[in-house]
């Protein structure tokens, strides 16, 4: 098989040029499907990865090229919704150019319906949304083959102008430069993704099920965390790693809900204290991808009380699996974070009773999803899924403080995703939200997703 794909790769490659620019289009898209085909069959028999990804790679760039000459360079053949380690299809589009610029981006809205009663029956007082979640541009721009740069701007809740707690704002979420002398090890600095979890570096909406982002990865991992840093990441047939050196965590926002607001986000970032935090995934059998990730850090940033300096250590680690086959999906992650010095932040931040900041948290859930289309054939998915959720970001408290029971959370989300093509979603879905206080309130979720 592997002299058939060099085979068929060679054709393509040393294709004469008169004959390229007459073949049509629809022809050019079928032997690239014929391609891909064999290069599906090869991963199946466990060939070597970074290998195959090569050939990936210079496919992806040899259709762009011919689609080039073809027109006289007036358009790009469409590349394959496909992504980088760590990154999603979109963010990934600067890395299959050949050279210059790219732009890509992603967006989200979505419509809230909330149960008028809580568990207890009495009245939620939740009003119904319907929010611009987000719009996001890409842009790239590839120097060579062993330097390129990548940005991600966001624009959240569609004005910067207006609202309260949720007010918009516009964000440089990713902003970097990639050196790769070598192909299987590169080195990365500037605004990069803190590479934990799931969610956090795959965030662009058809790729992930649900109308919203899982509680989990929103609360005790505080999707999208973002940081000023440097690094390396790598891969080869047997694993995928990244590993940075970034700006720590600013114990000044801790709250009771977790860390999420003691996120820096490269903004006039405190560096008083530094983090580490490093990834590492096992993706050897095809479909399947078992890892974990830590990040650790102090988060005091030269903060003192009358008691002492803060130093205010943040551990948080994560273990993740995902397995998928045909139409089904599986995926589990569990996460777990402590806080050294939760007395002293709380006294600092001036927080009594059940306002404490945890000093530990953790995170639960298992997903699973399958493709009603994926016999059929043609760009049609429709997947129905379920997600269970189990929390607490006040799962330990230190003494003289009280947990918060409504922070302790369990929740049943079950839905649709339904994708007329790889890079639009149309979701709905349910979700029953339970907690120790039993205020919990259900909602119903609609959501339209795309990327580009």
């Amino acid at each position: 098989m592997k002299r058939l794909a060099a085979a068929a790769f060679s054709f393509f490659l040393f294709v004469p040029r008169g004959f390229a620019q007459e073949t049509s289009i629809e022809d050019l898209k079928r032997k690239v499907s014929a391609l891909q085909e064999e290069v599906a069959r090869l991963k199946a028999t466990g060939s070597d990865a970074a290998g195959l990804k090569e050939l990936e790679r210079r496919i992806d760039l040899l259709a762009a090229e011919m689609e080039s000459s073809r027109t006289g360079g007036a358009t790009d053949a469409e590349a394959p919704l496909k992504g980088e380690p760590g990154l999603g299809p979109a963010a990934s589009k600067v890395y299959r150019k050949a050279k210059g610029v790219s732009i890509g981006g992603y967006g989200e809205a979505l419509y809230q319906n909330f149960s008028s009663k809580d568990q207890e029956g009495d009245p939620s007082h939740l009003d119904d949304r319907l929010d611009l979640l987000r719009l996001v541009v890409y842009t790239g721009y590839k120097f060579s083959d062993k330097i390129l740069f990548n940005s991600e701007i966001e624009y959240e809740h569609a004005t910067t102008g207006e609202g309260d707690e949720e007010r918009g704002e516009v964000s440089v979420e990713q902003g970097y430069l990639d050196v790769r002398p070598w192909k299987s090890v590169g080195f990365r600095t500037g605004m990069v993704v803190v590479p934990v979890g799931f969610i956090n570096e795959l965030h662009e909406p058809p790729i992930f099920l649900g109308s919203q982002r899982p509680v989990v990865e929103q609360t005790i991992i505080p999707t999208t965390w973002h940081e000023v840093g440097v690094g390396a990441f790598g891969e080869s047939s047997l694993f995928q790693w990244r590993g940075y050196a970034v700006a720590g965590l600013r114990a000044a926002g801790f709250t009771a809900e977790g860390i999420k607001e003691g996120r820096q986000q490269g903004s006039q970032s405190l560096a008083n204290d530094i983090a580490l935090v490093g990834r590492l995934d096992l993706v050897r059998v095809p479909g399947l991808l078992v890892g974990a990730s830590v990040f650790t850090g102090n988060s005091g940033q030269g903060a003192a009380t009358d008691a002492g300096e803060i130093h205010g250590r943040v551990t948080l680690f994560d273990l993740h699996g995902e397995y998928e086959h045909r139409g089904l999906r599986a995926r589990v992650l569990y996460v777990r974070s402590t806080i050294d010095d939760a007395a002293l932040i709380n006294a600092a931040n001036g927080l009594h009773g059940e306002e404490s900041v945890g000093s530990r948290q953790f995170g639960f859930y298992a997903e699973a999803a399958y493709d009603l289309m994926s016999r059929k054939g043609g760009p049609w998915a429709v997947i129905p899924f379920v997600r269970h959720e189990r929390l607490n970001p006040q799962d330990r408290v230190p003494a003289g403080f009280q947990s918060d029971p409504s922070l302790d959370q369990t929740i049943w989300t079950a839905g649709v995703s339904v994708k007329p093509l790889t890079g639009v979603a149309f979701k709905a879905d349910y979700q029953w939200l339970s907690n120790k206080a039993r205020t919990g309130t259900n909602q119903l979720n609609l959501a339209v997703g795309f990327l580009f």
